[in-house]
């Protein structure tokens, strides 16, 4: 194992992850530099890829690096010094993050936006026989592998997509849209979801809007039906007799790596950071976390809508922290816009119990995506 020096009094500052909010922390100090402090960025990736516009390369909307913020530009100009590989481990005595390629990086001040892992564990088999849609590099990896796959099979191959939430739903429109621009005739797409209607938490009328369409393309729902495990070629589940496929992409939520609560941090009962308001951990007051891997003091749904609008905080009380001075609290909005494309420059809107759809809401939404991308990445 090694260890990258401590040097004097110039103290480090450490960002692990390359999330939506350390992307924003990135672009401060761009802006205005953090006089005393060394600034380190660890991500397993030089890029992140937004996960907002993957339905839209995966349709063909977009090239994947339209799609992607350079994370080793954004810390080269802030003065930051990037390091290739993933944190696994976190030594909160001594003071270090210990990487996936054996570096021991020390810290005096430590934030986290490294985003979550798949909830895979109430779905055995899930990482043997499927794909899951996080983390994101890896499907964007495998990707053209299943596509592959697919070509090279004459008769019907099945698509099953686990999990109805707004990715699941994004991506099976995405695929039913690419597979009718490249021909793919023999692809048949299918969702399975818990609930009676797909997208659970948004309007109803969004809900059955949302139905209506999968059929319209195409796509098979299936509601009421609850995925307990994975085996070669098929879907168990709790009613019924397996559903079977060819491919089958898992997108069942977010859930959190075992290294926070292993090193002591306090989390939640799901092993999120548990953060107060000022977004610093509420047992290590040199920790902030944000993003998808921290528990908020008001809970909220794991969304990058809520990681956006914690970057700014998080960037303010990172500083106000290296410089002695007092943290800013923030409450989360309670309502978020929702907007989740249906494939074919279409969208669906929602803010609060409103709900919009139509080709308008795809260009409104595609414009938000590509205004983040001129900010802090290729312009889309």
């Amino acid at each position: 194992m090694r260890a990258e020096p401590r040097g004097g009094a110039i103290k480090r500052l450490l960002l692990l992850g390359g999330g939506h909010a350390h992307v924003r922390v990135l672009a401060d100090l761009a802006a205005r530099p953090l006089t005393g402090w060394q600034v380190h960025l660890v991500s397993p990736h030089r890029r992140q890829v937004y996960s907002g516009m993957l339905p839209g390369w995966v349709a063909g909307h977009y090239p994947i690096e339209a799609c992607a913020i350079r994370l080793d530009a954004l810390a080269a100009a802030a003065g930051a010094t990037f390091h290739e590989t993933a944190g696994v481990a976190l030594d909160l005595a001594r003071g270090a993050v210990l990487g996936a390629d054996g570096t021991t990086l020390p810290f005096d001040a430590l934030s986290i936006d490294t985003g979550p892992m798949p909830a895979l564990q109430a779905l055995p088999g899930a990482a043997t026989h499927a794909l899951p849609v996080r983390p994101i590099e890896q499907f964007i990896a495998a990707w053209p592998a299943l596509v592959d796959r697919l070509l090279g099979q004459c008769r019907r191959f099945d698509l099953v997509i686990v999990g109805a939430g707004a990715a699941g739903v994004e991506l099976a429109f995405a695929v039913r849209h690419r597979a009718a621009l490249e021909g793919w005739s023999h692809l048949f797409v299918s969702v399975l979801g818990a609930d009676a209607l797909p997208l659970a938490g948004m309007p109803e009328a969004t809900r059955r809007h949302a139905a209506r369409l999968l059929a319209q393309r195409g796509i098979a729902w299936r509601g009421g039906v609850r995925a307990t495990g994975l085996d070669a070629g098929q879907v168990r589940i709790d009613a019924g007799p397996p559903v079977p496929f060819d491919a089958c992409l898992v997108s069942t939520g977010a859930a959190a790596p075992a290294w926070p609560a292993a090193s002591g941090l306090a989390t939640d009962a799901g092993g999120f950071v548990r953060v107060d308001r000022t977004l610093r951990s509420v047992s290590h007051p040199q920790v902030f976390a944000a993003g998808d891997v921290a528990a908020l003091a008001d809970a909220r749904p794991k969304s990058g809508v809520f990681a956006v609008r914690a970057g700014p905080v998080l960037s303010h009380n990172l500083r106000a922290f290296c410089e002695g001075r007092a943290l800013q609290p923030w409450t989360p909005q309670r309502q978020a816009l929702y907007l989740v494309a249906t494939g074919d420059r279409h969208a669906l809107a929602t803010w609060g119990r409103w709900s919009w759809s139509g080709r308008w809401v795809w260009r409104w939404k595609d414009r938000i995506d590509r205004r983040f991308m001129r900010r802090f990445g290729t312009p889309a």
